[in-house]
């Protein structure tokens, strides 16, 4: 984490490479890009729990399936 010394020099350098009245609009597209990054993430992070919640129970389904299916077949080799 950037100490006070640092902080001054780096609002020192945004300063003149921005100019003093560009910074206010660069901090608050800077904040609003940010936040739709969040909101991104977080549809994408729900997005792929949904798809792990469903392919878990996909998956147990899938076995009783193959459960099923190999005793059907047990009961037809056995005629």
């Amino acid at each position: 984490m950037p100490g006070t010394t640092e902080m001054m020099v780096i609002l020192l350098i945004a300063v003149l490479l921005f100019g003093a009245n560009k910074i206010p609009k660069l901090a608050r597209s800077t904040g609003e890009a940010m936040g739709e990054f969040q909101k991104g993430r977080e549809e994408v992070e729900q997005e792929l729990e949904e798809m792990r919640e469903g392919g878990a129970a996909e998956g147990t389904d899938a076995s009783t399936v193959d459960a099923a299916e190999s005793s059907e077949k047990a009961t037809e080799s056995e005629t």
